[in-house]
């Protein structure tokens, strides 16, 4: 089923079909697949669409052949919402024999694609390589530090208001005393890198680190504080804002407290696992505009406990101060189920939304694949298992110990989530993704009540779907109401029959705006009053 948030200029009245829902919250029909089936080993996986084209998705990872040893970056494109991909197991940028892997990726406000990779010897350091064809051909390298150092995170500023429209940012950890964060930035003609500046002095090691873009321009980074000792575990996070293009930073070494489970997981063939910080933000017009999410994995500071948890950190102010943890997976917490490797993603209407890797209904030493959602700033969660089949986790080897790969990603077009993960159910790990829509997570909204009223998406951009238990046809009185009980719309429909129809109107031809809202409906039988947020 595919559904889109169409504008309607009158009420309309549509079928729907219901969504079967397993005991284990599987979204049905959602169906795994892989997005570039191949022999070559494919991890940590990252995936963008274009901001100003959502049909074009790209997605980048690292692709690794061992006999004769190579290493590079997938090249993966969809210019259909990703129901079909194209593309190359390695990036053709020249010097293509010494890609270092690791990608950094981000479309422009141009639809150019830009990469980022380390470099490998005589090519140590960090290098971007540029696609103005959808990844059909690259640029040559272009510097961007000679530094040993971590995978750089990049965003891309595609918010027409912003003085810096266009400009690409990348932050690193540069591997050296005392392991700073990095920055480097490039115009929108893609020519020349700043020269690298360090953003901060830490106490304790970065590690890690996130980069996001704001609508007004900003640039927000995050990392991890890491512990001197064995096994090196995440002890605070970091974060820093630039108002100026980067020039200048404000830095807060330590805005929150965490407890990381850097380690290994004996029971899942020793794969190494981190609690590095993933960060979102919210760039819509709608109720929490600006807010900034910050997740990792955490155990054995509350609210994690005994085992790994996901922990969520907000700031409502643009990064200036910062909530207690929350705890994202719903499962009973010190169960000795393992969640890990999570990321973030904001979608079109607002909702925070988080997959990690999730064992509570697996054997010890297999995985599946979780999605939790809040449409309330991380106030409430459904979680729901995206997974439809489960594997067993193992180290590869010779890449170091432990290693499997240590990021996935999610990005989201108007009606649908896209989740990007590693799997190795093949033989081999692979990137697997599924489709998500989102008109399947709201039709399981507990937005409901012993009335059998339904309304969703709630928070809603425009269109809302009201559906409702009533098997006699008659006719429906529908009010929208101020906080204060006062009438904003009403609305009559003459002989509706609620048994194989739900109400669809477009609040926005309703001339609504933002905000809060009661929203009653009567019928010859019940009346019915629910809360409503509109958020365009």
């Amino acid at each position: 089923m595919k559904y889109y948030y169409q504008k309607i200029c009158s009420l309309l009245v549509l079928g729907i079909c219901p969504l079967i829902l397993s005991a284990q919250l599987k979204i049905i029909p959602s169906e795994n697949y892989r997005i570039y089936p191949s022999n070559v080993t494919q991890t940590e996986v990252f995936i963008v669409k274009s901001p100003n084209n959502e049909d074009l998705l790209f997605s980048s990872c690292n692709t690794l052949t061992f006999i004769p040893f190579f290493v590079s970056e997938g090249v993966y494109v969809s210019e259909n919402q990703g129901y079909n991909w194209v593309g190359s197991d390695s990036c053709n940028g020249s010097p293509i024999d010494f890609h270092g892997g690791d990608p950094g990726i981000a479309i422009d406000k141009n639809n150019r694609f830009i990469l980022t990779r380390l470099g490998r010897t005589p090519f140590t350091g960090l290098y971007a390589h540029y696609s103005y064809d959808k990844g059909k051909t690259w640029s040559q390298q272009v510097p961007i530090s000679t530094d040993d150092l971590e995978r750089a995170a990049i965003a891309s500023d595609i918010n027409s208001n912003s003085s810096y429209y266009g400009n690409t940012y990348a932050s690193w950890v540069k591997f050296a005393f005392p392991f700073p964060m990095m920055f480097s930035r490039v115009g929108s003609d893609l020519e020349q890198w700043l020269e690298p500046i360090q953003i901060n002095q830490p106490e304790n090691r970065s590690a890690g680190g996130d980069i996001v873009v704001g609508t007004s321009g900003n640039i927000y980074t995050c990392w991890a504080g890491v512990a001197d000792e064995s096994p090196f575990k995440e002890v605070h996070v970091g974060f820093a804002i630039s108002e100026d293009g980067g020039y200048d930073w404000n830095v807060n070494e330590k805005i929150f407290i965490i407890n990381g489970i850097t380690g290994l997981l004996p029971e899942k063939g020793n794969i190494r696992v981190n609690g590095l910080p993933n960060m979102a933000i919210d760039n819509t017009d709608g109720l929490r505009s600006g807010w900034i999410y910050i997740v990792t994995g955490q155990k054995n500071l509350l609210p994690a406990g005994t085992d790994p948890d996901i922990i969520l950190n907000i700031s409502t102010d643009g990064g200036l101060t910062w909530s207690d943890g929350i705890r994202v997976n719903q499962d009973a917490i010190n169960n000795g189920k393992t969640q890990y490797f999570p990321t973030i993603h904001v979608d079109n209407y607002g909702a925070v939304n988080i997959i990690f890797y999730d064992d509570r209904n697996t054997s010890i030493d297999s995985t599946g694949v979780y999605l939790a959602r809040s449409e309330d700033g991380g106030s409430t969660w459904r979680e729901f298992e995206i997974s439809d089949h489960n594997f067993a986790p193992s180290a590869i080897g010779g890449l170091g110990q432990g290693y499997q790969g240590d990021n996935i990603d999610m990005t989201s077009t108007e009606d649908a989530l896209l989740p990007v993960w590693m799997d190795n159910s093949t033989g081999i790990y692979q990137i697997w993704s599924t489709r998500i829509y989102i008109s399947d997570i709201d039709i399981i909204n507990t937005n409901s009540d012993k009335n059998g009223i339904m309304i969703y998406p709630n928070p809603s951009g425009d269109i809302i779907n009201i559906k409702f238990d009533s098997h006699v046809m008659e006719d429906v009185y529908l009010k929208i109401l101020d906080l204060d009980g006062n009438m904003v719309k009403g609305l009559t429909i003459q002989n509706f029959n609620a048994a194989n129809n739900t109400i669809s109107l477009s609040l926005k031809d309703l001339m609504i705006e933002d905000g809060a809202y009661l929203i009653n409906l009567e019928t010859g039988s019940m009346s019915i009053t629910k809360k409503l947020i509109l958020s365009k």
